[in-house]
């Protein structure tokens, strides 16, 4: 990192502390390219593999093999990214996968959706939002407080990376396709942070788009 030259203008300015955390980066509108910007505005990332499927192709020459691999990052308390690879070499390639996702990088709202919650914490999703990929579309709905993830595994990964402790979700299509499962609920992710609110509803449903100092995914390993 020490021996990290930015190529870009978004780059220049986070080495030369202009920009310090991840919201303003994004906030600039200015295109993510490098990764080792969000190694420094996101030390405490984490990283999953979703998927990693071989694929063979037969060729004059003989058979080919390469990897196809499916990562997620996210720092548990707001960000979340999703990225695709392919190489000759699973380690090569999950690593290519890691830094796609890392430039992937989109910031969530949060908030207290549930109307049988109302306990003004950013534990859950604000309202509802729909994401599709594919064949797959998936629902994602605010959920009160205890009851934890009600969604499927690849979902679950997204939330707890993205630091949503609670939601109600479900999913149509062939959701045994893995890719399609997992960027279809990323879109609907995203939903939230297109999505527009008055002052009035960020107030009322205590909506805070990005950190929250709360960090679930260490909370949820913590408890394991």
């Amino acid at each position: 990192m020490a021996d990290w030259v930015p190529k870009t203008r978004l780059g220049q300015m986070v080495l030369n502390g202009e920009i310090t955390t991840m919201s303003d980066a994004l906030a600039t509108k200015l295109p993510l390219r490098e990764p080792e910007i969000v190694d420094i505005l996101l030390p405490d990332l984490k990283d999953e593999v979703i998927d990693l499927n071989m694929v063979q192709r037969m060729t004059d020459s003989g058979r080919r093999v390469r990897f196809a691999v499916t990562c997620i990052v996210g720092n548990g308390d707001g960000f979340i990214g999703i990225g695709r690879a392919k190489g000759k070499e699973v380690g090569p390639s999950i690593k290519k996968a890691i830094d796609n996702a890392k430039l992937n990088m989109i910031e969530i709202k949060r908030g207290c959706g549930s109307w049988q919650c109302g306990c003004g914490q950013a534990h859950s999703l604000p309202f509802e939002v729909v994401g599709t990929s594919g064949s797959v579309t998936v629902t994602l709905k605010p959920a009160p407080r205890g009851v934890s993830l009600a969604v499927g595994d690849v979902a679950k990964s997204l939330l707890t990376l993205a630091g949503v402790q609670d939601s109600w979700g479900f999913a149509r299509g062939n959701t045994k396709t893995k890719v399609n499962y997992a960027m279809a609920t990323f879109d609907a992710l995203r939903m939230t942070s297109r999505m527009r609110i008055t002052d009035e509803q960020a107030n009322t449903l205590n909506i805070v788009s990005g950190p929250t100092g709360v960090n679930y995914a260490e909370s949820e390993q913590q408890e394991d």
